[in-house]
């Protein structure tokens, strides 16, 4: 009995992306994730591992759950973030398989891969030759350091944590010296660059529907992550200043800062008109030139009595009581919060952005829902995430139409 719709395997129609199909061919975290945050709006993610281990770095890294005491373990990273998402193996060194591979990428609208340059066209799987199957494909090319460049560079091996580091993230991130740079937690490079391979293909594939011409799309992690440094190379290029480390705290304005609280941290800001409410609720007089100055000369002695003053307030009283006069006075300030924090806060409870799916491996699981909310096809979770080639019968069998003598044998060859 077949589980699938007309056109595809997916159950059942959903979400803003409902008929566009994706082969993801990556490992890790940056380009999977980004196809599976496509799976949960609604496209058919088709996720290609390697036979027998699969994606052996992201389903064993972390903390692992098992559904029975004899059952197989699986991480929580992998549950969180393969969800929606059919997995199959499939051996690209071999020519079976790179064949079977092209008959996959024939009926998709993009592919989304993770190597170092040379790899696919090292397996006759350039994008000429891929485009001689789907002229419409749009094939985004993730990597560290992108397809082009310094001979040296572009062939180096790279993680989150390097890219943070070349993009210029983990140099403004953490304590000034002689604290170490610190990297963005928990993967934020990967995490960037997933939304940075989501948009740019979904990009593609506007023009590619609209002209019938595929594309190639050449995202280097470093780039992303170098993306988001907002003025930082203006600064430099137009007047040679290199943005240094500060901590929390904002350059140039007050507050903006984490603050301890009687029992726990909190985290706040005051800019513009709000940094006068921030004195009413705390005391101290608007008009006093004295505070007004203190805003913006942090290393003044007015700017850091005014900082004592702050630290002093807040340390006096709880988070809650904190949190709480800061909202009526419109401040903006929030609770540093931890993973029972968020589990237990109304917010997150309101906007059911914490739910229950049964995974199928582990069983039933919690965690992380579906963002954003879209008001006419809102996006789900239609399936939890799949073990080593858990979709090879469906997706070889009755998708691509391979009978079982022909499975069979590539399963005897490692193929498959």
């Amino acid at each position: 009995m077949s589980h699938m719709t007309e056109d595809g395997l997916l159950p059942e129609k959903f979400g803003p992306l409902q008929g566009v199909k994706i082969v993801s061919t990556g490992t890790l975290i940056a380009q999977p994730f980004a196809a599976e945050l496509a799976a949960e709006m609604g496209a058919e993610v088709i996720q290609v591992e390697r036979p027998v281990v699969g994606d052996s770095g992201w389903r064993t890294i972390g903390v692992r759950l098992r559904n029975s005491a004899d059952g197989p373990a699986v991480a929580t990273t992998w549950v969180q973030e393969r969800r929606n998402v059919f997995c199959v193996t499939l051996d690209l060194t071999q020519a079976r398989g790179r064949e079977i591979l092209l008959k996959l990428l024939a009926r998709a609208e993009i592919w989304m891969e993770s190597s170092k340059p040379g790899t696919y066209p090292k397996w006759g799987l350039d994008d000429a030759t891929v485009w001689k199957h789907n002229p419409k494909l749009v094939i985004t090319h993730v990597s560290g350091f992108g397809q082009t460049g310094d001979p040296d560079f572009v062939m180096r091996p790279s993680y989150d944590v390097v890219g943070q580091a070349v993009g210029g993230m983990m140099y403004q991130t953490g304590y000034p010296d002689p604290t170490p740079p610190t990297r963005a937690a928990p993967w934020t490079g990967d995490y960037i660059t997933a939304l940075f391979t989501l948009w740019s293909s979904l990009a593609g594939l506007t023009y590619a529907r609209s002209t019938g011409r595929g594309q190639s799309i050449d995202l280097a992690q470093y780039e992303a992550i170098h993306k988001t440094l907002g003025g930082t190379m203006v600064e430099y290029f137009q007047q040679g200043v290199v943005r240094e480390r500060s901590g929390n705290r904002a350059q140039g304005f007050q507050p903006l800062d984490s603050f301890q609280a009687k029992d726990g941290w909190v985290v706040m800001g005051a800019l513009g008109e709000v940094y006068n409410r921030l004195l009413a609720v705390i005391g101290l007089d608007p008009a006093d030139p004295k505070w007004q100055s203190a805003r913006t000369n942090l290393e003044s002695i007015e700017g850091i009595e005014f900082d004592a003053m702050l630290r002093g307030w807040i340390g006096e009283r709880t988070v809650e009581q904190v949190v709480h006069a800061m909202a009526q006075g419109k401040v903006p300030c929030s609770p540093i919060m931890t993973s029972k924090d968020m589990a237990e806060d109304p917010q997150y409870r309101a906007r059911e952005m914490h739910i229950g799916w049964e995974d199928l491996q582990a069983g039933p699981v919690r965690g992380i829902g579906i963002a954003p909310k879209f008001s006419l096809t809102p996006g789900r979770v239609v399936r939890g995430s799949p073990a080593v080639g858990h979709d090879n019968q469906r997706v070889y069998g009755e998708l691509l139409g391979l009978g079982e003598v022909e499975l069979d044998s590539l399963r005897r060859d490692g193929v498959i």
